[in-house]
Parts: C-alpha cells; sequence; structure tokens
C-alpha cells in the first residue's frame, strides 16, 4: 500500500481509534443508500470491522467507481466480524416517508448482526431504534469513519445489484443505467411509458401528473 493511501486511512479511523481508546471494544457503522431516488428500495447497511482493517480503497461510496465498489464489497463483506442488510422497499417508503423508512432499514440491518456491538455509530440519523445499543450520530460520518465507509459500500452495491435485476423486469426505464434516480433520461421514460411498480409514488407526483 503506498504511504498516501495509508495516511488517508488512519485520518479515516482517527475518531474510530478515539472510541476504542475510550473502552470501547467493539464498534458497528451504518449507512445507507438509496433515499433520494424516483425508484427503488432504501438500502441501510451495518458493519462491525476489525479494529486493525486497513482495505484499501475503502471510502465514502460515492466517492468509489462503481466497478471498485463491487471489487470493494467482496473484500469488506470477507473481512467484516459481522454485517447486516435491511432493506426496505417503495411501497413502504411511500407510506411511512423516506426517513422512517431509512430508520426502518438501519434497525433490520442491526438486528441481522450475529455479533452485538458496544457502539454503532451512524451518518447523521438520530432518533433510531436500535435494539437498546448505544450510538453515536456522526454528520457526513461516511467520509468521516472507516466503518461507515465500508458500510455505505456495502449498502450502495447492494442497492445497485437490486436495481440492475429490475432493469431486466422493466428495460425501458434504464435502471441499471442511473439505479432509478431522477436523471434526465429517466424522467423522459417516464414520460413516455408512465410509472411502473417500483417507482416511489411520493417521489414522482410532480413529474406524472
Amino acid at each position: 500500500m503506498k504511504e498516501k493511501e495509508e495516511q488517508r486511512l488512519i485520518k479515516l479511523k482517527e475518531i474510530e481509534e478515539e472510541i476504542y481508546n475510550s473502552g470501547v471494544q467493539c464498534i458497528c457503522g451504518i449507512d445507507e443508500a438509496g433515499r433520494g431516488p424516483l425508484a427503488g428500495p432504501v438500502v441501510v447497511a451495518a458493519a462491525i470491522m476489525p479494529r486493525n482493517s486497513m482495505i484499501e480503497g475503502v471510502n465514502d461510496s460515492k466517492k468509489v467507481s462503481e466497478k471498485k465498489r463491487e471489487e470493494l464489497y467482496e473484500i469488506i463483506t470477507n473481512e467484516a466480524i459481522a454485517y447486516g442488510v435491511g432493506i426496505i422497499d417503495q411501497k413502504e417508503i411511500d407510506r411511512i416517508n423516506i426517513l422512517n423508512a431509512t430508520k426502518e432499514g438501519l434497525t433490520m440491518a442491526v438486528k441481522e448482526l450475529s455479533v452485538r456491538p458496544d457502539l454503532i455509530i451512524v451518518d447523521a440519523l438520530t432518533k433510531i431504534d436500535t435494539d437498546g445499543i448505544a450510538y453515536r450520530s456522526i454528520v457526513k460520518g461516511d467520509a468521516k469513519c472507516y466503518s461507515i465507509s465500508a458500510a455505505s459500500i456495502i449498502a450502495k452495491v447492494t442497492r445497485d445489484r437490486i436495481m440492475r435485476q429490475w432493469d431486466e423486469v422493466y428495460p425501458q426505464y434504464g435502471f441499471a443505467k442511473h439505479k432509478g434516480y431522477g436523471t434526465a433520461e429517466h424522467i423522459a421514460a417516464i414520460k413516455e411509458y408512465g410509472l411502473c411498480p417500483l417507482h416511489r409514488l411520493s417521489f414522482v407526483k410532480n413529474i406524472v401528473k
């Protein structure tokens, strides 16, 4: 590993090292993918990484290419002490709103963990059900904390794979390309073909009138 990358990872782990040094032994990072799209689920991932983990390239998923995320997903999930994923579909998002759906996905992801952490660190969310586990909310945590970055990659890759599968069912919308986000191509497809069951009705009401 190049020295520059090693230094970046050391900096990415500073907050977690402070937490470990305070006496906490097991930290779980949590992040989500898919709060903003017009279609598809929101996916929340929880990752407990070894304290000495230093996977080259781990970063906020938005800063990593799709190909690299796929590679990192395999390394992260193999190296993780435990990880869990919560998936909330578009119907539930419409029913309870995206914020509550994200919180519900978080609770699901925590319950999926095979190891119970001492502390959860989460990107920005507050007032969450962590099954009684203490948590700390860190704004822009996916760019500041190693285990949240790892979770962000698990969440993003999981969601992208789901959207690529849906693309085979509804090829006219281009889900494999834009993953349900409101690109010009996606909006044009909605106007041409109408909605499909994957669309979030609460998100597209201003597009389809």
